[in-house]
């Protein structure tokens, strides 16, 4: 099951509906490759049937996350404990620098804001942060060894 946050699945659901609107284009365009003639040597009908195919798969791929998608109702969750759609300030152990962490689901595109880092919540990061509160220290097994995150804030 996949959890995610009310902007994903709304992200999910434009997507989806830009791919369904976009249907009778790609069928007008086969249509008019269609009158070209030939179909075997016809570069533009075959474009557009795979063109088809991708858009269809896409479809219902979307179609079978928002059926299985588990939406987090942030009014639910526990005052001060980390969720999905939390997003925390942080602190490494030994740096002096703050950065700021938002606990997504797995359908984000990346978000819009740059200075925010968004981590997955199957992530090491974001299974570190999963229920931690302000003031924890929270261990991460990174790549590159284990590294030591104070909670400082949670917006």
């Amino acid at each position: 099951m996949d959890v995610i946050t009310a902007d994903e699945k709304d992200k999910i659901k434009a997507k989806l509906d830009a791919l369904i609107a976009n249907r009778p284009v790609i069928t007008d365009r086969i249509a008019e490759a269609r009158a070209l003639g030939d179909l075997k040597e016809n570069a533009e009908y075959h474009a557009a049937r795979e063109q088809q195919g991708m858009e269809e798969a896409e479809i219902r791929r979307l179609e079978e996350r928002l059926a299985s998608a588990q939406v987090v109702d942030s009014s639910k969750t526990a005052e001060g404990v980390v969720f999905i759609g939390s997003t925390v300030k942080l602190r490494e152990e030994g740096d002096d620098e703050i950065e700021t962490y938002r606990l997504v689901g797995e359908s984000s595109d990346g978000g819009d804001d740059e200075d925010i880092i968004e981590v997955t919540a199957t992530s090491p990061m974001g299974e570190a942060l999963m229920k931690a509160r302000v003031g924890e220290t929270v261990r991460v097994n990174a790549p590159r060894g284990v590294k030591r995150f104070e909670i400082l804030e949670i917006i």
